[in-house]
């Protein structure tokens, strides 16, 4: 793979504007004392690629833990050590799957997209690796992957982006990069592919901007951003359920929603159907205006954010993950206000050591646990499956060999096991325990 753009690499290290206290919790390990060693490794070049993160200035006092501990419990099962030492920054495990195929994931740090298997008995396999060759102007830093399909064959595609602001669409049944996209002015955040749809895949970056990309036909076709949209780098988005809303939000401290049931989206994502390179037309839809947006519920960078039914999971560097809906609790019709643009906080879901940003938290597939890993490498996993949120309990997972940032979780289909990738290159495996 290789590239000939040159765009800068974002600083990771900002300046710490707020600090929320938080309660204590008490920590779980799973077989802290056990010597796991490394499974496998990817035999490539060092780079000097390196994100650099500001220290701890100071720790929290302990307190009394008021909290239960949690019905979920997790036992360290493996971890492994990626050779080049770089930050792996983004994880995505494949959810396009059948009963009995094999759990497939993907990592991506510094010029490296790695694919894996997770085994049974905790073993991590190493599958294929991918590097963006050192160029002249620049080299990649991969921040994001996900995975998607081939619509007619079914075969599985994995979308890869980072620093330089370029898609690759990755085909593991060939080996090989299929194809790239250019469009983006700046590095890319988050990918993200349509519920509905999987060659509908959307992508966020730094130029302010999400976008649309159909993959069947290679058109961009949307654009998100412009006259009142994001006014700093975008850092996170995600469809809802039926594809019909994206939240997104970014370093402005806001977030936005955009409905892609307006017409003339509608219309475009069906016409992209019918481009044809060199022989059709087709315009691009700028939607410059959001149908909601609000700057109330954090004061600081926003970099991750999902959908949770019809409430939404936001994150900030502020120690906390924040569940709200836009409008009033009691609302149940889904017409955005955008005149009012009035949130209702339901619950914070509150935690330690993480004032750093791009630490992003995972949910299961069936929406009944979130996972979030700190900076000092520690991962909380809250039991969310309650009709109280109030209720929902929190598990400290911790390993004494696991002390940098964790950068993001994933759980598998089933929610047995959750993965986790840190700062100093690690992939660590954690299984649910059962009873």
């Amino acid at each position: 793979m290789s590239a000939d753009t040159n765009v800068d690499m974002p600083v990771l290290q900002r300046e710490k504007r707020s600090r929320l206290v938080v309660p204590t919790y008490t920590d779980v390990s799973g077989d802290e004392q056990d010597d796991i060693s490394s499974t496998a490794s990817t035999i490539m070049e060092d780079s000097s690629i390196r994100s650099e993160t500001p220290p701890t200035q100071r720790r929290f006092g302990r307190g009394k833990n008021k909290n239960k501990r949690c019905k979920l419990q997790y036992k360290c099962t493996n971890f492994i050590k990626e050779d080049h030492g770089q930050p792996l920054f983004g994880l995505h495990i494949n959810q396009f799957t059948k009963e009995g195929d094999p759990i497939l994931f993907a990592t991506v740090g510094s010029n490296r997209v790695t694919l894996y298997e997770c085994l049974e008995g905790g073993k991590i396999n190493l599958l294929q690796a991918y590097m963006d060759p050192p160029c002249v102007d620049s080299e990649e830093n991969f921040y994001c992957c996900t995975w998607t399909f081939e619509s007619t064959t079914g075969q599985p595609l994995l979308a890869a982006a980072g620093l330089k602001g370029i898609i690759r669409i990755i085909s593991p049944v060939t080996m090989s990069c299929i194809k790239y996209y250019k469009g983006h002015g700046n590095a890319i955040n988050e990918l993200k592919v349509h519920p509905r749809d999987p060659n509908m895949l959307m992508s966020v970056s730094k130029d302010h901007t999400l976008r649309i990309w159909n993959l069947k036909t290679d058109v961009n076709v949307v654009i998100f951003g412009g006259v009142d949209g994001h006014r700093d780098e975008v850092l996170s988005a995600d469809f809802n359920m039926d594809g019909s809303i994206i939240v997104s939000c970014g370093m402005d401290h806001s977030l936005k929603m955009w409905k892609t049931d307006h017409e003339s989206i509608q219309t475009a994502l069906k016409e992209s159907y019918n481009f044809v390179q060199g022989k059709t037309k087709f315009n691009t839809v700028f939607q410059h205006f959001p149908d909601f947006s609000t700057r109330d519920v954090h004061r600081n960078y926003v970099d991750c954010v999902r959908w949770l039914g019809r409430f939404v999971l936001s994150k900030s560097c502020e120690n906390c993950i924040i569940c709200w809906k836009p409008g009033q609790l009691c609302d149940t019709d889904t017409t955005l206000k955008s005149k009012e643009n009035k949130v209702t906080v339901v619950h914070r879901f509150d935690y330690r050591d993480c004032d750093i940003w791009y630490m992003r938290f995972g949910i299961d597939y069936w929406q009944k646990v979130i996972a979030l890993g700190n900076q000092v490498g520690r991962i909380y996993v809250w039991d969310i499956d309650t009709e109280d949120p109030t209720a929902a309990r929190c598990t400290v997972l911790s390993h004494n060999k696991c002390f940098t940032a964790i950068r993001q979780t994933a759980f598998t289909l089933d929610g047995s096991t959750l993965l986790a990738v840190t700062d100093d290159a690690s992939i660590w495996r954690w299984d649910r325990v059962k009873y």
